[in-house]
């Protein structure tokens, strides 16, 4: 068995009002159940960072990445499952219908696009402790206003 860490691409989607896409993970799920979360997940074997990327922003909203705007960050941390994970994070632009993703049945509950000032969603049903996606939201908001965004 790999003592590495598990590989995750992650994308914050942004829409033209400078907002994130979240979705809520289903409460059956095995790490952060029930919690809001980014798209994002593992990296299948032989695929890269950019091609987990896209394959996952499309299993699990249906749209397809038209633009990478910039890397946001590089996290490292062990989940529920007592996994440890490395984490990479970029913002994202995306085409197709924006108010209507095709969520993955069973996995994602619903879906919200998250202004600045809404971070406190992002702690609902999280360790106290834990402060990950929400720490993720704020340095995607900062890499947005970094940009012009």
């Amino acid at each position: 068995m790999s003592t590495e860490p598990l590989r995750c691409a992650g994308a914050l989607i942004v829409d033209d009002d400078g907002r994130l896409f979240v979705q809520r993970r289903s409460p059956h799920r095995r790490i952060f159940p029930n919690c809001w979360d980014i798209v994002g997940g593992h990296l299948e074997p032989g695929e890269d960072w950019m091609d987990a990327l896209r394959r996952e922003v499309t299993e699990e909203t249906g749209w397809t990445v038209s633009h990478v705007l910039g890397h946001v960050g590089e996290y490292r941390y062990v989940a529920d499952d007592g996994l440890a994970r490395v984490e990479r994070d970029w913002l994202v632009r995306v085409d197709g219908d924006l108010a209507r993703p095709t969520l993955e049945a069973g996995r994602h509950t619903e879906f919200r696009w998250l202004a600045a000032d809404e971070l406190d969603l992002l702690d609902e049903h999280r360790d106290v402790n834990d402060g990950l996606i929400r720490r993720i939201a704020a340095e995607g908001f900062a890499a947005l206003r970094s940009i012009g965004l």
